[in-house]
C-alpha cells in the first residue's frame, strides 16, 4: 500500500501498488534528480508512473511532464501504463487529447505529454517535476532543457526522473552511474527480481536466451552496461566487486606506474599486500610534463616512510631530442626533492599489449573467481578503462580512436603488473610463481 502525498501533509489517496525492492528504493530516493536502470521486465514503466503519480499528490495544483523517445513509444508504452494505474485504482482525471493533457480531479494538478525525439520544443512553461521513459534512447539534450525548466516556485518537491534499459557507456551512464554529480542518484534493478512477471511465466528468462544473442541478452535480460562497439578488453572487470574504499598501509612501499603520455600525463599509484594489488589513486594531468607529474606525486604522497617504488613505460628512457629522458627527469627529482628511499624496476622493453591485458583480467579475476585486484573508488579514469576500452569490431587490435582519453591508466597498471605479478618459469624443483 502507498500512500500517496501523506509525507507532506496534504490531500491523501491509499493506493494498491506492492512495489519490487528496486521499485521501493526508487521512490524512497530524495535526489532532486534519480533515475531506476534495469532491464526488460522489472517494472520500470510502473515505477515511473507511480512516481508521477505521488508529485501530482505532492505539488497540488502545479504542472508536471512525462515524456518518451518517440510519441508511439509514449503513447503506446507510457500512456498506456499510468492510464491502467489510474483506472485500476478509481482516480479520477480529466484527459485533453487535443492538448496532450490530463488533469487530475483530486488536486488541480496536471500531466503534459511529450516526446523528447525534437527536444528545443521543450523550452517554456516552468516544471514542478518531469519524468522520462526509456532514457538512453534520449537524447542528452532533452534532459537538459527539461532540468532547466524544474523551476516551479510554489512546487514542494521539484524532482526529475527517469527510467531506463542499459545501452552501453552512454550520456546516461556517464550521469547517474559513472561519476554523478550532487543530486543525482540511481537505483539499479537486479534481474529475475520480478516475482509476479515468474510467478505467471516461470521461463520468461529462458524464451529469451533462445531469442537474444549472448551481448544483448546480458544488456535487456540481465541489465548490464556492455560497450557497444567491440568486445570488451578488461572483460574481467566488474564495478561491484572491484571498487572499494581503500587506505594506504604505511608499512607497505608505494608503488608508482607512468606512462608517458603528454595529453593525459596519466599514472597510478598501488600497494601489494600477498597477492592483492591494491590501486589506491591516479594522477591524470592534461597538457603536462614529467616534472609536474613528480610534483603531483610529492603533493598528495610527501615522504612516504616506506619508500617508493617506481615502474612504468621503457619508452621513457629514450632520449628526448630537447634534453633528458623522462626517467633521467623523474631520478633527478626524487634525488633532489623527495624525503625517502626511491628504487626503479622499468623494463628494457615493455611486454606485449596481449600479455598485459591477459595478466590484468588474471588479477581482476582468476579462472577460479578469486579477485586479486581492487581499485579505490577515486580511480574515476582508471575504471572507465576497465569498463570502456573495448577491440575494433572484427580485430584484436584495441580501439583507441574512440576516446583518446582511453587506455593510459590501464597501460600504466600493467607496467606495473607484469614486473611484480607475472608467470614465472619454473627451475629446477620450484613452483611456478602463480599470477
Amino acid at each position: 500500500m502507498d500512500r500517496t502525498g501523506s509525507d507532506h501533509g496534504i490531500l491523501e489517496k491509499g493506493i494498491e501498488y506492492i512495489a519490487l525492492p528496486s521499485q521501493r528504493a526508487f521512490h524512497e530516493c530524495q535526489s532532486r534528480f534519480k533515475g531506476f536502470s534495469g532491464p526488460i521486465a522489472s517494472g520500470k514503466s510502473q515505477a515511473l508512473c507511480q512516481e508521477a503519480i505521488r508529485l501530482t499528490y505532492y505539488n497540488e495544483g502545479r504542472l508536471g511532464l512525462i515524456g518518451a523517445p518517440t510519441y508511439p513509444m509514449l503513447r503506446d508504452a507510457t500512456q498506456t501504463t499510468l492510464f491502467a494505474i489510474l483506472d485500476s485504482q478509481d482516480l479520477p482525471y480529466e484527459y485533453n487529447k487535443a492538448e496532450n493533457m490530463l488533469t487530475m480531479t483530486h488536486t488541480g494538478s496536471r500531466i503534459i505529454f511529450r516526446p523528447v525525439d525534437d527536444f528545443e520544443r521543450l523550452r517554456g512553461t516552468n516544471l514542478a517535476w518531469f519524468g522520462l521513459d526509456e532514457l538512453t534512447y534520449s537524447p542528452e539534450g532533452a534532459w537538459l532543457r527539461l532540468e532547466g525548466r524544474l523551476r516551479d516556485p510554489q512546487a514542494k518537491t521539484l524532482r526529475g526522473f527517469a527510467v531506463w534499459t542499459p545501452k552501453g557507456y552512454d550520456w546516461v551512464y556517464q550521469k547517474f552511474i559513472a561519476d554523478p554529480v550532487a543530486g543525482y542518484s540511481a537505483i539499479v534493478a537486479k534481474p529475475h527480481e520480478n516475482r509476479y512477471l515468474l510467478e505467471k511465466v516461470p521461463d520468461f528468462y529462458e524464451r529469451l536466451k533462445n531469442s537474444y544473442d549472448e551481448t544483448f541478452y546480458q544488456q535487456e535480460a540481465l541489465g548490464q552496461y556492455l560497450s557497444q562497439q567491440g568486445g570488451l578488453v578488461y572483460c574481467a572487470f566488474d564495478r561491484p566487486d572491484h571498487v572499494k574504499s581503500l587506505r594506504v598501509n604505511p608499512n607497505c612501499p608505494l608503488m608508482w606506474a607512468l606512462d608517458f603520455n603528454v595529453d593525459p600525463m596519466s599514472s597510478v599509484v598501488a600497494q601489494i599486500e600477498g597477492r592483492t594489488v591494491f590501486v589506491l589513486d591516479e594522477i591524470a594531468l592534461r597538457h603536462a610534463s614529467t616534472r609536474e607529474a613528480c610534483e603531483e606525486f610529492e603533493k598528495r604522497f610527501p615522504s612516504h616512510r616506506s619508500g617508493v617504488v617506481i615502474y612504468g613505460d621503457a619508452s621513457g628512457n629514450s632520449q628526448h631530442t630537447t634534453g633528458a629522458s623522462d626517467y633521467q627527469i623523474v631520478r633527478e627529482y626524487f634525488r633532489v626533492s623527495y624525503g625517502a628511499p626511491v628504487t626503479y624496476k622499468v623494463p628494457k622493453a615493455n611486454p606485449s599489449v596481449r600479455e598485459r591485458i591477459m595478466l590484468t583480467n588474471a588479477k581482476l579475476r582468476t579462472a577460479s573467481g578469486e579477485i586479486r585486484l581492487l581499485v579505490d573508488s577515486r580511480c574515476k579514469e582508471l575504471i572507465k578503462d576497465f569498463e570502456q576500452v573495448s577491440y575494433k569490431a572484427d580485430s584484436n587490435a584495441i580501439d583507441k580512436e574512440k576516446d583518446r582519453r582511453r587506455t593510459h591508466l590501464s597501460d600504466a597498471l600493467g607496467y606495473l603488473l607484469w614486473q611484480e605479478c607475472r608467470p614465472q618459469p619454473a627451475i629446477g624443483e620450484h613452483q611456478e610463481r602463480l599470477i
